[in-house]
């Protein structure tokens, strides 16, 4: 499958947010019909999650929030209220065209209402269904509210972000983004192509069961290998690789300079290079196994060397002799950055409110089927009679009731 053979594909997002999101917003940039279904009056949660908000023509915020603009892209906005029998039963309607339904309501909410994977999949058995919670729909947690920060702390992220024990301002820290539902967002864009193929291949739709714990536990990667092999428990380290060093922060005349150093060659070029010449020969720094044995002892050697020049200086140096280093950059910086220009990762659409609306692009690049930005994240319900009328051939008349009724926003 092709990506833009996405465009064949419908999706019925129904998450908040953002892992669900997410996951809808890259389905929409390869191209499938991203229909998102939102509460009349407020819409997905992360709407009032500002600010910042969207400012429009005369420089006033609007009620689009940054948090939401950064997830909903591409999508199609559809004001349901399933507190209603004609709500639910436009939802019904609707998945009888649609392909892919994605939500991440509590265990049990969408059964209640009737709209379980059992009763959907009666309706459209090509239907995946993709449901995103903090713990999964099993175990002793399923029913527990799952928030990314949470899923951070309990799922040992925050026992290795922050500084060792007995520095200052040691102690546990949270990621500065939500990476765990960002992470699920990913995973679950994953699965949906998976179940797509599986569909290709079956004619059978299927349930998709994603928990943040989960990816948050796998996500763990080679520090939880570590643990199963060796049985010990890691921890909080810093800014320093637990297996390579130098790999630090390094303070500078005006700044910090990110350098991690791979091997024995790349050492010896760095020593030279910031008049450390001779120390790759003292024991304790010979080899990278001692030079991890002796980190505080280094790290001292270098800081004494590096903060006597601005980080400009030390980047254009290192960078000459093939030292892997680099800026810590502020997200203005990030932007500004000539790489991150040069690769088109700030875009602008063009939106009703605000003439234009920024941006962050999807990092993919293909070569035969790129991924294109057909439309902004939408205002609430800004397609509510739009898709009844293209999707489900409901009459103007029928509409006006069914919003007359309070199904529709």
């Amino acid at each position: 499958m092709e990506p833009r053979d996405l465009k064949s594909i419908r999706v019925l997002d129904m998450s908040r947010v953002l892992a669900g999101p997410l996951c809808g917003q890259l389905l929409a940039d390869m191209g499938a019909d991203v229909i998102k279904i939102e509460r009349p009056q407020s819409g997905d949660d992360s709407r009032a999650w500002g600010p910042p908000y969207l400012t429009d023509s005369n420089g006033e915020p609007t009620r689009e929030s940054a948090f939401y603009l950064s997830c909903n892209r591409g999508k199609r906005s559809v004001t349901v209220d399933l507190g209603t029998s004609s709500g639910r039963d436009v939802i019904r309607q609707l998945v009888a065209s649609c392909d892919v339904l994605l939500e991440n309501y509590k265990v049990g909410t969408l059964e209640k209402y009737g709209l379980s994977y059992a009763a959907l999949s009666e309706i459209n058995p090509k239907l995946i269904y993709c449901s995103i919670t903090g713990f999964g729909q099993t175990g002793p947690y399923s029913a527990r509210p799952g928030y990314d920060t949470i899923i951070q702390a309990m799922g040992g992220l925050m026992s290795i972000t922050g500084l060792p024990d007995g520095a200052e301002g040691a102690g546990p820290v949270r990621v500065g983004i939500a990476l765990t539902d960002i992470m699920t967002g990913l995973y679950a864009t994953i699965a949906v192509q998976q179940a797509l193929m599986h569909r290709m291949r079956t004619g059978r739709g299927q349930y998709i069961d994603l928990s943040l714990l989960d990816v948050q536990v796998s996500a763990l990667s080679a520090v939880a290998m570590n643990y199963l092999v060796s049985g010990k428990v890691p921890m909080r380290r810093g800014n320093r690789l637990p297996t390579v060093y130098p790999s630090d922060a390094f303070r500078c005349e005006d700044g910090h300079i990110m350098v991690i150093i791979g091997n024995d060659s790349q050492f010896k070029r760095f020593c030279e290079t910031t008049g450390l010449g001779g120390v790759e020969e003292d024991e304790r720094f010979r080899t990278n196994e001692v030079r991890v044995k002796h980190a505080d002892a280094l790290c001292e050697l270098i800081t004494s060397r590096l903060v006597g020049r601005p980080v400009h200086e030390w980047l254009d140096l290192l960078e000459k002799a093939q030292v892997p280093c680099a800026p810590i950059n502020d997200i203005a910086q990030v932007f500004a950055d000539p790489q991150v220009v040069a690769r088109g990762m700030r875009g602008e659409l063009p939106h009703a409110l605000s003439g234009t609306m920024p941006f962050i692009a999807n990092p993919i690049r293909f070569s035969e089927s790129p991924v294109t930005y057909e439309r902004p994240a939408p205002r609430l319900g800004e397609h509510t009679r739009e898709v009844l009328e293209e999707v489900l051939g409901i009459g103007a008349a029928e509409i006006d009731a069914l919003k007359s009724s309070g199904a529709l926003g």
